[in-house]
């Protein structure tokens, strides 16, 4: 019986029963997004496709938890934020990251495709430029402005103030702009 037809909360109740053909068929439905989310925090494909695939793990088993079956997809984004930016706090190594590795081709990603084009090359130049800011000022923004949370979300997974979220999001902002500047001149 092929599940690709139904919606996602009938898929979400299947699989609170543990039905695994409904399961695969909700990681189907996410997995690109999810690992997007990952690598634009850690920065590494192989650690964002871990961490994906332990975010679909924790979330098949804590379903019972979830309230609404209607939030499954912010459910599942916030544990895949959470566990990335665990994971890249967790992480000793600060190597740099080539902007070849940020911008990978579909057929170099193993079957996950990227649900971004970045066909030009304004596009082009904000990721090049964000790959040069402070980390937290690459992860506050990826946050904000990639991932859409707004600062009350930002402030509760970075584990910082308010004010503090404002000011490093507006100086990564600014931060952000002089790099795009010096890029284009």
């Amino acid at each position: 019986m092929s599940l690709t037809n139904h919606n996602t909360e009938t898929l979400i109740t299947l699989c609170l029963s543990k039905n695994q053909a409904a399961q695969l068929e909700i990681y189907n439905r996410y997995y690109k997004a999810m690992f997007n989310t990952a690598f634009r925090i850690v920065k590494d494909r192989y650690e964002a496709e871990d961490i994906m695939q332990d975010a679909f793990l924790k979330a098949f088993t804590k379903l019972d938890t979830l309230k609404e079956l209607k939030t499954f997809g912010s459910w599942l984004k916030r544990i895949v934020v959470n566990m990335s930016i665990y994971h890249y706090n967790k992480s000793t190594k600060f190597d740099e990251v080539p902007l070849d590795d940020v911008l990978y081709k579909v057929e170099d990603c193993d079957g996950i495709a990227s649900n971004h084009e970045f066909n030009s090359i304004k596009a082009k130049q904000v990721i090049e430029s964000m790959s040069l800011l402070k980390d937290n000022y690459r992860v506050s923004l990826t946050l904000h402005l990639i991932e859409g949370y707004d600062y009350e979300e930002i402030c509760e997974i970075m584990k910082i103030s308010n004010a503090n979220c404002r000011t490093m999001i507006s100086r990564a902002k600014e931060s952000l702009r002089h790099k795009m500047l010096a890029v284009v001149s």
